[in-house]
């Protein structure tokens, strides 16, 4: 099992230090912006969405480790699904995320997964989830003059 978590924290750690998508898209059909108050992570997500799927996302912002790689490996996670998938993955990461941790498998979810441990530190699970409820807020319509979804 520690093995497991080593790998895990590789994965954090290599999405915080060189975080993929991490830049404004100019043609975003829409964005969204997000914060925590609690420890001030701030991120923007931002969507292409053409032919019902998510063809490009990306985010900008500042934050935790967590925070950071959560929104990075979301980025990976959702580029390509249809817009129906997409929102079966949120759900799904956010049933990881805030579900019993003795509620067997997480399912697959790939590298995602690598943040199924931090569901051990409820503070820290608002660092996690940040990215996708701002990511929801922006693919349930387009969110640029909206108030910050916050995780409070």
């Amino acid at each position: 099992m520690s093995d497991l978590r080593e790998i895990y924290q590789e994965v954090i750690l290599d999405h915080y230090r060189k975080p993929r998508n991490f830049q404004a898209l100019d043609a975003a059909t829409s964005e969204a912006r997000g914060h925590n108050p609690l420890c001030g992570d701030r991120i923007s997500v931002y969507l292409v969405v053409r032919g019902g799927r998510v063809e490009n996302i990306s985010f900008q912002g500042a934050g935790c480790a967590i925070s950071t790689a959560s929104a990075s490996l979301m980025t990976e996670a959702v580029k390509g699904k249809t817009l129906d998938e997409a929102k079966a993955l949120f759900h799904h990461f956010h049933d990881m995320m805030t579900g019993p941790e003795d509620d067997g498998e997480v399912g697959d979810l790939g590298k995602l997964e690598a943040l199924s441990g931090v569901r051990r530190i409820p503070i820290r699970v608002k660092c996690a989830t940040l990215a996708w409820h701002t990511f929801k807020s922006a693919l349930e319509d387009d969110a640029r003059n909206a108030e910050p979804v916050t995780t409070e």
